[in-house]
């Protein structure tokens, strides 16, 4: 059931992407901001039961409305609940929009139009990149967005929907992912005082929250990439100095591709290895952006297959 929960909001998601500033995250960003004037008194304690009712409350309001409907009203009802949730939850339109337009701009030359483009996207300054250093930076973006908003909600929703509770783990995941952002923002910004007790245990909790589907994803693209550079790139990335788990998730991007990443945190130590021309990384150049997409969608597709699998053998077993 969960297959065909993943396989219906994805075609739906390619269909009829949500619209920016749609009623469902216009919802969200109103829980959130509530939670947060609400509970957050600066400490520790308050900081917890804010993080709880902003992410924990609706993830299992999901979960108990899937139970609800497939106790007591039908089975197809409860998967339909599934894969609306879900549909609303991924978001690779979202982020291929802003990703088609900077690749639009960097294919006719524009780079200031091209840099502009990726720090409104990011909200960061502009700095003095080489092209080759915004074609990285534009990759790991990229990397990081069709994580956090496909494949890492798919790990979430697979395992809590294994365990019967329907889309409750792809609520968790995007929740967990937007409440660090957003208060993070509006503290910035000085639209609403946000403790930094309270956006220390939000990057706390997606730490762990992330854990699982940044390696997951990491071993989806090493295989359907190159896989030994992969691993070589993570187990590299691993020993670093406070590793992070988007830095080992890009590491073993760039192995998986074969691709280094110029200016980034991720780049790995210098090897015996990298003396070999066989193994040398070439520079960045735009059609390097299309062997990265490439990647991401094969690791989707992997996903979809192996859902499909794991549905084909409960339902013949």
């Amino acid at each position: 059931m969960s297959f065909i929960s993943v396989l219906f909001a994805l075609l739906l998601e390619q269909a009829r992407p949500l619209a920016r500033g749609n009623p469902v995250h216009a919802t969200m960003r109103v829980w959130v901001r509530w939670c947060a004037r609400n509970f957050d008194a600066g400490k520790p304690l308050h900081g917890w039961l804010a993080w709880t009712a902003a992410v924990g409350l609706p993830s299992l309001l999901a979960a108990a409305i899937y139970v609800l409907l497939d106790v007591t009203v039908s089975w197809a009802l409860a998967m339909f609940w599934s894969a609306l949730v879900l549909y609303t939850c991924l978001g690779f339109r979202q982020f291929s929009f802003h990703f088609t337009q900077i690749r639009d701009a960097l294919a006719v030359d524009d780079e200031p139009l091209a840099k502009s483009l990726l720090c409104q996207w990011q909200h960061i300054e502009p700095q003095n990149w080489t092209r080759s250093e915004l074609l990285g930076r534009v990759i790991q973006f990229s990397v990081l967005a069709s994580h956090r908003h496909v494949l890492g909600v798919l790990v979430w929703f697979s395992v809590f929907a294994g365990l019967g509770l329907g889309p409750m783990g792809a609520v968790l995941y995007r929740l967990g992912e937007f409440v660090v952002r957003y208060w993070q923002h509006q503290s910035q910004m000085h639209a609403q005082p946000v403790s930094e007790a309270l956006q220390n245990h939000a990057k706390l909790a997606w730490h762990w929250i992330d854990w699982v589907p940044a390696r997951v994803t990491a071993l989806s693209f090493a295989v359907v990439g190159n896989f030994e550079e992969a691993i070589d790139g993570w187990r590299a990335y691993q020993a670093s100095s406070a590793p992070s788990n988007d830095g080992l998730l890009l590491a073993a991007t760039a192995g998986a591709v074969n691709l280094a990443l110029p200016g980034l945190a991720v780049n790995l130590p210098t090897s015996p290895d990298d003396t070999d021309p066989t193994r040398a990384k070439p520079t960045l150049e735009l059609a390097h952006l299309a062997i990265v997409v490439g990647l991401v969608w094969r690791a989707v597709v992997m996903w979809v297959v192996l859902l499909a699998l794991l549905t084909l053998a409960r339902l013949l077993g």
